[in-house]
């Protein structure tokens, strides 16, 4: 806020930045020039969160408008203090003049004190009198700097606390700027006029720091021509230099007595008719523009020999003073010919404004917009920050170090990395760029689309919501440490929120494209990330009603990267395969299918990456959408050495609906996968969904190599269908004599390796059956529902009731009662049931 009185407000904080910025707004005193950085919060409208602002509004004046410069700026901490304890803002109006009116002094006081100290011993009334006056004007602004606000120089604040202004001018330049205001004229005739005092008036030039300050600030005002402010400055200098030279080149004649003034340089010059023999009595502006000429031809070595030193002390004085003119001249020379040539940073900077300043009138933007653009081109050029592409020529390994030393203390304490990785962390700071903003600029609009992540490393930020009705309302305040931008980012979704600067920050970004570069190989902290936005939502209430589109962008990640996994175990490779998987990947993530990368690898018989899978831990009989597993994957495609893995490593030969995929099998004559699949374990007696075996199958399409290949796998001869049907019963039907032959050999063989046992249990004795047994109605309500009983399928329905009578302790005769499927089918056959199947008991009558 421009001009006016602050009350007392402490916003100390520490900031390590490349760049010093050490005046924002004009000279050490507060004194501004046209392009000096202004602070535009009293140009925007206060939002619901800061309504102190408006007293700041109402009684803050600018450049622009008001007949006063006084305000007050009001924050709770400093409510009750506020009359008390009052500072004095640099950039104020009445502060200014004043600060003007202390450079007259400090040019006449800069030029006075080194002709009192040469040409006075004991100032005359009327210069006494002007002499103290100078000095009250001094004591009276010492008094104003005790309650001057400042800048801090690190973090870039304004600092309105009044201990530590005092504090700070203490430490500085209090003592020396006391010292300068004694009265010393008073203090030497007091002490009896003794030299030693007088030297003490040199003191007083440090108030050419004053002059210094208001040349810099003149040089980047672009009103006034470069050239000619340049000019000015070496002029004056030059000038002051000779003026001092010239005062103690006097003062050294003065120190001999009166009768060895011939032995000094002005007693001793005789111009002409004219003798210097009595200089003391000679008038005193005479006096001066002697020394003046001395000293000036003395600086420009051109000697002409009328004046030179006469004794020792004015010839070791001489030597100083004409190796002092060397290095002087140089400086003039020098900086006439930076002039000539061009390219100093302050003409760079006037250049660039004068550019900016053609484009802005031609476009006709408007004030507020101009202002932040001066502001930030003044930020640009104090800061220098900008020269950061000075480390661009050195090797990207420095630059990473640089960076990880600059911004890792920041970007670590941050929410959203919380939990990452410090490889992750490495590679996002390496990415990040700094950049300041000054109060007032707003850095993201509501409702734009935006592709930068920020991190605030200091300063001040608040977040603002803006309502149909243009209604502005503070969502939250951004301090160190907080990002802004991600929500944007990461859910691809609006900026919900306004985000404007309240205090000069500084900012670390990083743009979108960089963070997902990142995040594609740090696939588990981009997950973390998603995370975290997910445990902030219950303290803050923006993240809170995105919390759908969070869960949504998290599922997608999750989708994307379990898809970058199947995608590299279906082109087998391996080497990304395990970058994805190291770093954090799931590899038992599946496709829509229900294949995971397992599958896929084995199906395309990659042995290196099934066997890295394994190592990794992966669900070995995992199976997908169809039932299939990875062991079957291996055998279809007839990858045998991945099967053979696979089954060394515990893959279970075991497949749902084995009896379908062999019948399908024979039924397309593919013998080379019935025996890949045979020979790994499967039953050859696994039935379809009408009991057929594929020996049954074989025989009926009279497939005599098929059926001997089954027969010798151990198929079961005697095995029936639902209606009852044995494959020799099929085989006599195909008419294939051969195949018969081949049947009846294979029925005899079994039967005589079991002659006690009859065709049923021969039917069974390779595939016993369980089943569980419940002594109530399918449909029947879950409280008439009683436990039921495990027990082996016996040889018929009869003993299947009779059995389970018993078991479950029925009352009734067991003829009075049937069995029921789970759909309440009846059941009449003992071959329909299957292995494994539930049954219900239930009374006929029912």
């Amino acid at each position: 806020m421009k001009g006016g009185v602050h009350l007392e407000e402490d916003r100390a904080g520490t900031m390590t930045t490349t760049a010093a910025l050490d005046r924002m707004s004009g000279d050490e005193d507060g004194s501004g020039g046209e392009y000096e950085v202004q602070d535009l919060r009293d140009r925007i409208k206060s939002s619901r969160g800061s309504r102190f602002n408006l007293i700041a509004n109402e009684f803050g004046l600018d450049r622009g408008g008001g007949s006063g410069g006084w305000g007050r700026k009001f924050s709770t901490e400093s409510l009750i203090n506020g009359i008390k304890c009052l500072v004095i803002h640099p950039d104020n109006r009445w502060y200014k003049a004043w600060s003007n009116f202390i450079l007259l002094w400090a040019i006449y006081s800069s030029f006075f004190t080194p002709m009192e100290f040469g040409f006075f011993r004991g100032l005359k009334e009327n210069l006494f009198i002007l002499d103290i006056a100078g000095q009250f004007t001094f004591l009276l602004d010492i008094a104003l700097r005790f309650c001057l606000a400042y800048q801090d120089s690190n973090t870039y604040r304004m600092v309105y606390n009044r201990n530590r202004i005092a504090l700070r001018y203490l430490k500085s330049g209090f003592f020396i700027d006391l010292l300068a205001c004694l009265p010393w004229d008073l203090i030497y005739k007091a002490s009896g006029h003794k030299e030693e005092v007088r030297y003490l008036l040199w003191i007083r030039l440090c108030r050419v720091q004053r002059v210094i300050n208001f040349f810099h600030k003149l040089e980047k005002d672009i009103r006034i021509n470069y050239l000619f402010t340049r000019i000015v400055k070496l002029i004056a200098v030059e000038l002051y230099c000779t003026h001092t030279a010239a005062c103690i080149f006097y003062y050294l004649a003065t120190t001999l007595p009166p009768s060895q003034e011939g032995y000094t340089w002005i007693g001793s010059l005789k111009l002409g008719d004219y003798s210097y023999a009595e200089f003391r009595h000679i008038d005193l502006w005479t006096r001066y523009i002697t020394s003046l000429y001395f000293a000036i031809v003395t600086m420009a070595t051109v000697g002409y020999g009328d004046i030179h030193a006469v004794n020792l002390r004015e010839m070791i004085f001489v030597m100083i003073y004409v190796s002092f003119d060397m290095i002087l001249g140089a400086y003039l020379i020098g900086n006439m010919t930076a002039l000539i040539v061009k390219g100093s940073k302050t003409e760079k900077f006037r250049d660039k404004m004068t550019d900016f300043i053609k484009y802005m009138n031609r476009n006709k933007l408007g004030r507020e917009i101009r202002n932040q653009i001066k502001g930030h081109l003044r930020l640009q050029y104090e800061s220098s920050y900008t020269e950061a592409a000075v480390i661009q020529d050195l090797p990207i390994s420095i630059r990473a170090k640089i960076s990880q030393t600059l911004y890792i203390p920041y970007i670590a304490k941050v929410p959203l990395f919380k939990g990452c990785s410090s490889e992750f962390i490495n590679q996002v700071v390496i990415r990040l760029h700094e950049e300041f903003f000054l109060p007032g600029e707003v850095i993201m609009e509501q409702g734009s689309v935006v592709d930068q992540l920020y991190f605030v490393c200091h300063g001040t930020l608040e977040e603002v919501g803006i309502g149909d009705d243009r209604v502005e309302e503070t969502v939250s305040i951004l301090q160190r440490n907080s990002s802004f931008g991600e929500i944007s980012i990461l859910c691809n979704v609006p900026q919900p929120y306004t985000v404007r600067v309240c205090e000069l920050c500084q900012v670390l970004r990083l743009d979108k494209q960089s963070l997902t570069n990142v995040l594609d190989i740090y696939f588990h902290d981009g997950r973390r990330i998603f995370d975290n936005l997910l445990e902030m939502k219950a303290s803050n209430i923006r993240i809170k009603q995105l919390e759908s589109d969070i869960t949504f962008h998290i599922g997608k990640q999750e989708a994307e990267l379990a898809l970058k996994v199947i995608s590299a175990a279906h082109n087998g490779d391996l080497y990304q395969l395990k970058g994805l998987i190291r770093a954090g990947a799931d590899p038992n993530k599946c496709d829509y299918d229900g294949r995971s990368p397992l599958h896929l690898a084995a199906a395309r018989g990659y042995e290196d990456i099934v066997l890295f899978l394994i190592q990794e831990g992966v669900d070995i009989n995992a199976k997908d959408n169809f039932g299939n597993t990875a062991l079957l994957e291996s055998i279809k495609h007839g990858h045998d050495r991945v099967s053979s893995l696979l089954v060394n490593e515990g893959a279970s030969p075991k497949v749902d609906d084995a009896g379908i995929l062999l019948c399908r099998a024979v039924a397309r004559g593919d013998s080379d996968f019935i025996k890949r699949i045979l020979g790994n374990g499967v039953d050859p007696n696994s039935r379809d969904y009408d009991h057929r075996t594929p020996l049954h199958l074989a025989a009926s399409e009279g497939l005599y190599m098929m059926a001997k290949l089954l027969l010798e796998a151990g198929a079961n001869v005697f095995s029936k269908d639902r209606w009852g049907k044995t494959p020799l019963d099929e085989g006599r039907m195909s008419g294939n004599k051969k195949l018969v032959k081949l049947l009846e050999d294979a029925k005899s063989a079994q039967l005589s390796e079991f002659p006690e046992s009859s065709p049923r249990i021969k039917d069974n004795s390779h595939t016993k059956k369980k089943c569980t047994v419940f002594p109530f109605h399918p449909g029947d309500p879950p409280e008439k529902r009683r436990r039921g009983v495990v027990m082996w399928l016996p040889n018929s329905m009869d003993e299947l009731l009779h059995s389970a009578t018993e078991h479950l302790r029925l009352d009734s005769d067991s003829s009075q009662y049937c069995v029921l499927s789970e759909d309440a089918g009846e059941i009449l056959d003992i071959d329909m049931i299957n292995d494994g199947q539930k049954l219900y008991i239930t009374c006929e009558a029912e």
